[in-house]
């Protein structure tokens, strides 16, 4: 029991002596001392203590100061009262750890079924898109995410830049794809490789039977990644 009274916040002396007056019923703070092998002048701080948190009470029992455990069920009052003062800051303290904490972090995921965290990352962070490298069409898994994405993004609003290979310029799907412009570039290198630039995130997809994909959240490398697709954009064709 004096393990579980340490975890709800009293001392291991506090729950001893705690735990002794519960057994033992009034009690002198010498006959305390004396039963927990704790220094007497010690024995009173504590008493005190616990009678600050409402844990003891002290009686007079000829002319003799006796201190008692109060009942038990202050314990779980005890418990309440600090989840109130929990739930009365913990608005502030959110509003602290939101303006603090650093998101730069680099996340790693693999399997076509994972997939579906990219695109859920790109229309929870509502910003324009920019999209470089291959577009895959052929995979009926990825179709269906590739079409729920852009249902939601045209939902929200959310526009795209795809800058693709040349060989993709005729396939209708391009067409297809809302709230896009399109250019694109003579790509000589068939790489499966694919780029999202959203906000201060990239996503990196390697498409292979497992696709391989990496999103990091870093405003420096998705500038470096943007400043990189507004070059490519200029020199690409419509």
């Amino acid at each position: 029991m004096q393990k579980e009274l340490e975890e709800m916040g009293l001392t291991s002396v506090e729950a001893k002596i705690y735990l002794t007056l519960v057994i033992k019923g009034p009690s002198l703070a010498g006959v305390i001392a004396k039963e927990t092998g704790i220094h007497r002048r010690t024995a009173y701080d504590i008493l005190y203590r616990l009678r600050t948190k409402g844990l003891v009470s002290n009686i007079i029992i000829e002319n003799k100061r006796n201190f008692e455990a109060v009942n038990p069920e202050r314990l779980l009052e005890i418990l309440k009262e600090k989840e109130e003062t929990i739930k009365a800051i913990l608005p502030e303290i959110k509003g602290l750890y939101k303006s603090t904490k650093t998101k730069n972090e680099v996340l790693f995921f693999r399997g076509k079924q994972a997939l579906k965290t990219i695109f859920d990352d790109q229309i929870k962070e509502s910003r324009e898109i920019l999209f470089m490298g291959k577009l895959m069409e052929s995979n009926e898994i990825i179709n269906l995410y590739f079409s729920r994405f852009n249902s939601r993004r045209a939902e929200k609003k959310i526009k795209i830049k795809m800058l693709l290979d040349i060989n993709s310029k005729n396939k209708n799907f391009v067409k297809d794809v809302p709230l896009s412009e399109v250019k694109y570039l003579n790509n000589k290198n068939n790489i499966n490789m694919s780029v999202y630039i959203y906000g201060n995130n990239i996503s990196i997809v390697v498409w292979k039977d497992e696709p391989i994909f990496t999103i990091i959240r870093e405003k420096d490398v998705a500038d470096g990644f943007r400043n990189y697709f507004d070059i490519l954009w200029l020199i690409a064709a419509k």
